[in-house]
């Protein structure tokens, strides 16, 4: 969720299991107060917060340390995000999610688990050398730190990438969970749009793979064959270790959670 997403987060909140991790975004056009206030709103509702640090965004270690004061203070600091984020030039000091992990800064306020970022299609802005290079790098930074890790990925529309990345992952000796990103049910113009932007494979073949078509755009689009696929090969790799799902929610909170309270019963 955004910190625009309180109202969509109390729509939903009987449709989402108590217990849930929900993370809030930190974006440009977000302050603190909205993302300590989203944070506490996951909390109070009964949920697990993870708070996004974007990296580049924060302009000075006071500014770091006021943010997780804040977010301590409303109990939201047991599992945060950790990312790089979009800003070309560094805002601050920390040029990246690793210079966040080795600044000590986290454990003063609490911080258990970090959750860093995973690229199955690469990063249309970072070579795929130094994608690896920086996980290995915080995977064994949070491990030196005594920190719990979560490996949290960009959403993907087709499983082949996904199940060579995870392979990939376990081959360098990384155990780590991983949560697979993926769709919650939204307009199909609007997964394309956000596929562009973070560079994710939607060529005619791959969508209609997903379950829609490039030459129809009027719909929406759920992930139901992409969760069902993902499901089937995984239980035929163990090798693939701990492997869940996180869910991006373009289209809502609350189309999301029914999408998934559907699914989960149907599969029972």
């Amino acid at each position: 969720m955004t910190g625009k997403d309180i109202p969509g987060l109390i729509e939903a909140k009987d449709s989402i299991p108590q217990g849930t991790k929900i993370n809030v975004t930190f974006l440009g056009n977000e302050d603190l107060e909205m993302r300590v206030a989203a944070a506490k709103a996951v909390r109070d509702l009964g949920f697990v917060p993870v708070p996004h640090i974007s990296a580049r965004r924060i302009g000075s270690q006071q500014q770091l340390e006021e943010f997780l004061g804040r977010l301590q203070e409303v109990g939201a600091t047991e599992h945060v995000f950790s990312v790089g984020g979009d800003p070309a030039t560094p805002e601050g000091p920390y040029p990246d999610s690793l210079s966040v992990i080795r600044s000590g800064v986290l454990q003063k306020y609490g911080v258990r688990e970090v959750s860093i970022a995973g690229y199955p299609e690469g990063h249309p802005d970072i070579a795929d050398d130094v994608l690896w290079r920086h996980l290995e790098d915080k995977s064994a930074a949070l491990k030196e730190q005594g920190l719990d890790a979560v490996i949290l990925t960009q959403f993907a529309f087709d499983t082949d990438p996904v199940m060579s990345w995870i392979d990939a992952v376990r081959a360098r000796g990384i155990d780590t969970q991983i949560r697979v990103g993926t769709p919650g049910p939204a307009g199909i113009k609007r997964l394309l749009g956000f596929a562009r932007r973070f560079g994710v494979g939607a060529n005619a073949m791959i969508v209609k793979k997903y379950g829609f078509s490039l030459t129809n755009l009027m719909g929406t689009a759920g992930p139901d064959r992409f969760v069902t696929d993902l499901a089937s090969l995984l239980a035929e790799d163990p090798s693939s270790g701990r492997v869940g799902l996180h869910f991006y929610t373009f289209g809502g909170l609350l189309a999301t959670s029914d999408w998934v309270r559907q699914f989960t019963a149907a599969q029972a």
